[in-house]
């Protein structure tokens, strides 16, 4: 039997390597996908590995997996490395609680209680109002739509669908809404994607005119989801006129806040989440602005009834104690459920909200750095806007796709593509706080040294 202490030991020596290879291969190698398997020793042993063996099968892992926290990752909506988060994940591990009792959580039940009360404040939902961690931004719009069916047609829980939903969201809005329409069974055809304008936002006008003719046509609007922070350009719905739109109907509104939600901690750009209050539902993720390790997702519902009705069962064999208020899987998608919020919880106590807020701001900061800079390259096109911290450009009319791929295949930085309407490009994301504006100009330097030394590579 393995001995946790020297296990804990070799985490520290592995750690050491990682952050070393870190900071002098800030991009890892890459594998070719067909070539993984005899690059990397991945098989399964049917006896034991002697200790040293297994540390260097470890650290072949290790520096062979992609790193998504040094200054050269760009490429996903989340990045970098908060240490105090880390801290908390780690001890998340090592309590192994389950989330679903007070019985088996004790006090990392008021942990995760306290996140959601504080963040519903934030919001300015009322005292009614609650929510929970899903296992990740999908699950939240997942558990919003089964919320917005229950309450729409409360006997669905029972008798299964009778009424012909449909739902609404932006066509620049995050894939799972298609998905998810499949899983609660309204379906995909029962889904309208509106309009976007030319900043990437839903158009209002364009969803009310899509809801009056399915009320004449004899469906049943049922939902709208809102995008805080859309999944290329960053875009944020005008979230004010869309509640409007839904009070007057009486549909439920969610608003999509994984990528961008976590403005709410700042003053200086939480005008744009104006009217998240009239939302019925509201998400966000800890693990993308904020840094907190993989996942980290939270749901918040302005009347805590609907979490109840909608996922609330009785199971003797495990609610045998407390209250409903305290046995957490009263009100979650799942039963067993590791620890999310410790991570979060360790993080906010130790550098406070306005920490938080600085964390949150600085982003937007490199986002305008490396604005700046295109706008006074003539080499550069932007097709992203401000108020976002998705860095759309091209740069010399080189084919994005050709370039981002090129990049990554040559271990230089690591950054994707996107499209808008008629046009693709180049996306950087700037959610890693732990970046610098420095680290953002050094990007640029690195891409057009790369371009300039490797002109046959672009040119295809």
């Amino acid at each position: 039997m393995s001995d946790i202490n020297s296990d804990i030991t070799l985490f520290n020596e592995l750690i050491e390597i990682l952050l070393k290879e870190e900071e002098n291969n800030p991009v890892a190698d890459r594998i070719e996908a067909n070539k993984l398997y005899d690059a990397v020793d991945l098989s399964l042993n049917d006896s034991a590995m002697m200790d040293d063996e297994f540390k260097v099968a470890l650290q072949n892992v290790l520096i062979a997996t992609p790193k998504t926290a040094t200054n050269l990752f760009f490429n996903q909506l989340f990045g970098g490395r908060q240490s105090k988060a880390v801290l908390g994940d780690l001890l998340a591990v090592m309590l192994n609680n389950s989330m679903y009792t007070y019985k088996v959580a004790g006090p990392q039940v008021g942990i995760e209680q306290e996140i959601i009360r504080k963040s519903c404040e934030l919001i300015g939902y009322g005292t009614q109002s609650n929510g929970t961690f899903p296992t990740g931004g999908s699950m939240s719009n997942y558990m919003a739509l089964v919320m917005a069916r229950d309450a729409k047609d409360p006997e669905c829980r029972s008798k299964g669908m009778s009424k012909p939903m449909v739902i609404y969201t932006s066509k620049e809005s995050h894939y799972s809404n298609a998905k998810n329409t499949s899983f609660t069974g309204i379906g995909r055809n029962n889904i309208r994607h509106i309009e976007a304008d030319s900043k990437g936002r839903m158009i209002p006008e364009k969803l009310e005119a899509q809801i009056i003719a399915d009320l004449n046509d004899g469906y049943v609007p049922t939902y709208v989801n809102a995008t805080a922070g859309t999944t290329v350009l960053g875009a944020f719905d005008p979230i004010d006129k869309i509640a409007t739109i839904t009070e007057k109907y009486d549909i439920w509104l969610h608003v999509d806040g994984a990528y961008c939600g976590s403005v709410i901690f700042s003053e200086h750009y939480k005008h744009l989440v104006k009217g998240m209050e009239k939302s019925n539902s509201f998400s966000y993720n800890a693990h993308k602005m904020l840094g907190t390790p993989l996942t980290c997702s939270i749901i918040l519902v302005n009347d805590k009834k609907h979490l109840h009705n909608s996922f609330s069962i009785e199971a003797d064999y495990l609610y045998q104690t407390d209250g409903d208020d305290f046995n957490l899987g009263k009100t979650s998608f799942q039963c067993g459920r590791r620890n999310d919020a410790l991570k979060f919880w360790t993080l906010w106590k130790s550098v406070g909200t306005l920490g938080l807020k600085q964390i949150v701001d600085h982003q937007f900061d490199l986002a305008a750095t490396a604005r700046d800079y295109i706008k006074n390259n003539s080499d550069y096109t932007l097709y992203s806007f401000d108020d976002s911290i998705s860095i759309c450009f091209n740069y010399k009319n080189i084919d994005p796709t050709i370039l981002c791929t090129a990049l990554y295949e040559h271990q230089i930085t690591v950054v994707g593509f996107g499209s808008f309407n008629a046009d693709t490009f180049v996306r950087l994301v700037t959610v890693n706080a732990n970046n610098t504006k420095q680290d953002i100009l050094n990007f640029f330097k690195v891409l057009e040294t790369f371009v300039e030394e490797n002109p046959a590579l672009i040119a295809k």
